[in-house]
C-alpha cells in the first residue's frame, strides 16, 4: 500500500507533463475545430442571417435542404460523381505517370517539369484556360476533332460533358501526385523486382505482388487526400459555369451557380450561395454539416478497407 501512492502520484505527474506538452495543439483544436464544429451544428436548428439573434426553429433549416431546396440533390449526385471518378482518374492517372517517367532513362528531369508545371497554374487562370480550349464553336480542342472527322461535345456548354472536362482538367493539373507516387515507387526495394524476375514474373505480376503492397499506404494517403479536395471543390465549377455561361462580369451580378443545368453545382457551392449571398446561415449550415459527415463516411470506408487493397496485392 505505502509504495503505491508514489506510483499514483508519479503518473499523475506524467500525465500532467504531457498533457502540458499537448497544450498547444488541443487548444488549436479546440478553437478552430471543436468550437466551429459545435457552433454549425447549434446554427443548422436556427434561423439566422448574420444581423439578428439566432432563432432556434428545429428541424425546418433540415427539413427544407432534404425535401424541399431544388439544388441540394442535384449539388449531392454531382459532389459524389467527382468523388468516385475525378479521384479515381486522378489516382490511376499519376500513379501511371509516375511508373512511366521512372522506366524513362534518359530526359526524365525535362518529363517531370513538363508534367508537374500544370499543377502549379493558378486555379482559376487554369479553369479559364480550358474553358476557352475546349469551346465548342472557336475551342482548338474541337476544331481538331472536327478535322480528323470525331464528335465535337459541347464541354462546358453540354450537360452531360461538362463533368468529364472538370475531370479531364483534373488530370491535367496531376503533377503533385506524379511526384509523391514517383518517390514512393523509387523506394520499392530493387531487390524483390531482380527475385521476382529470377522467378519469372512478368511485369503485372511483378507490379499486383511488390509495386502495389509497398506503396498501398502512398496510394490510401492519394484516395483520402482526393476525396477531402473533392469534397471542397467549389472554385474550378464555379468559374468554369460562369465563363461558359457568359457571366463573367464584376461584383453585382447575380449568378446561379451551376451553369450548364445544374451539371457543375456542388455542395461547398450551395454553403457559399445560402451562406454569403442569400445569408440563410442556418441552411448553409445544414450543408456544410452534410458535407462534413460524407467526408468522415468515405475517410472511415476507405481506412477500413485499406487491408483489402493490400491484400490484393499478395
Amino acid at each position: 500500500m505505502t509504495g503505491a501512492h508514489p506510483l499514483r502520484s508519479k503518473r499523475r505527474r506524467s500525465a500532467l507533463r504531457t498533457a502540458a506538452f499537448l497544450s498547444p495543439w488541443l487548444l488549436g483544436f479546440a478553437v478552430f475545430f471543436v468550437y466551429p464544429l459545435l457552433s454549425t451544428l447549434y446554427f443548422s436548428f436556427t434561423r439566422y442571417d448574420g444581423f439578428r439573434r439566432p432563432a432556434f426553429n428545429g428541424l425546418d433549416n433540415w427539413s427544407y435542404v432534404f425535401t424541399d431546396y431544388p439544388l441540394f440533390w442535384p449539388a449531392m449526385r454531382n459532389t459524389l460523381w467527382l468523388v468516385l471518378v475525378m479521384v479515381t482518374c486522378r489516382v490511376a492517372f499519376g500513379l501511371g505517370i509516375g511508373l512511366l517517367i521512372t522506366k524513362i532513362k534518359t530526359g526524365t528531369g525535362i518529363f517531370r517539369t513538363l508534367f508537374y508545371l500544370p499543377y502549379l497554374a493558378p486555379p482559376v487562370a487554369a479553369t479559364l484556360a480550358f474553358v476557352f480550349l475546349l469551346n465548342p464553336g472557336t475551342g482548338p480542342v474541337n476544331t481538331l476533332l472536327d478535322t480528323v472527322g470525331l464528335p465535337t461535345p459541347g464541354w462546358f456548354t453540354d450537360a452531360d460533358w461538362s463533368k468529364p472536362a472538370l475531370t479531364a482538367l483534373a488530370l491535367w493539373g496531376v503533377g503533385d501526385l506524379m511526384v509523391i507516387f514517383m518517390a514512393a515507387l523509387l523506394d520499392v526495394p530493387k531487390e524483390q523486382y531482380e527475385a521476382a524476375e529470377l522467378d519469372g514474373a512478368g511485369a503485372w505480376a511483378r507490379f499486383r505482388h511488390i509495386t502495389l503492397p509497398n506503396i498501398s499506404p502512398i496510394i490510401m494517403f492519394a484516395v483520402v487526400t482526393g476525396v477531402i479536395q473533392a469534397m471542397q471543390y467549389y472554385a474550378q465549377p464555379l468559374v468554369a459555369g460562369k465563363v461558359a455561361a457568359g457571366v463573367i462580369g464584376g461584383s453585382g451580378q447575380q449568378f446561379e451557380p451551376g451553369y450548364p443545368d445544374k451539371s457543375t453545382l456542388t455542395l461547398p457551392q450551395l454553403v457559399y450561395n445560402l451562406g454569403f449571398q442569400r445569408f440563410d446561415y442556418g441552411t448553409a449550415c445544414v450543408v456544410a454539416l452534410v458535407l462534413f459527415a460524407l467526408s468522415m463516411a468515405f475517410t472511415a470506408l476507405l481506412m477500413r478497407r485499406r487491408g483489402g487493397l493490400i491484400g490484393a496485392g499478395r
